[in-house]
């Protein structure tokens, strides 16, 4: 089963951002949630880490709402990735067999090594983007699109 919690958490920034950007209130989680068609409670629990984190400043009660925690050039999707998924590993390794042989003896110590180089990887290609830099690509893309639907 495929983790959404980063694309999602990352949704969210981008949302505040994008806002930021245009000087708009804090968003509260429902109005976060309607423009992501999910529910308040998945907003507010995605909030959490990233609140904790120093990424998003939430402020409660009825004029309350979250906004960005820091400028967005100084938010790195990495940041991000950390909050959403936490110390839960890129892949889960399979149940450990029986050491019947090389394959079942080493694998597991293979697949821990190499998860660890794979997720260095991704972590240091996250680390080279800021939230700024991904709001500059979403508008990119967003005119691209307009250009080709005419």
């Amino acid at each position: 089963m495929l983790d959404i919690r980063f694309s999602r958490a990352l949704q969210v920034m981008l949302l505040l951002a994008v806002a930021d950007e245009d000087g708009a209130a804090p968003r509260s989680s429902s109005q976060l949630a309607c423009e992501l068609n999910t529910n308040p409670s998945l907003v507010r629990k995605l909030l959490v880490p990233l609140s904790d984190a120093g990424l998003v400043a939430c402020v409660k009660g009825r004029a309350g709402g979250a906004r960005l925690g820091r400028p967005a050039d100084r938010i790195t999707l990495a940041e991000i990735y950390r909050c959403a998924v936490g110390d839960k590993p890129l892949w889960a390794p399979s149940p450990e067999a029986e050491p019947a042989c090389q394959v079942t003896m080493d694998a597991g110590a293979y697949f821990a090594a190499l998860t660890a180089e794979v997720e260095e990887a991704v972590l240091a290609s996250l680390g080279d983007r800021t939230l700024a830099d991904s709001v500059r690509e979403l508008r990119r893309i967003g005119a691209e699109r307009r250009v080709r639907q005419g």
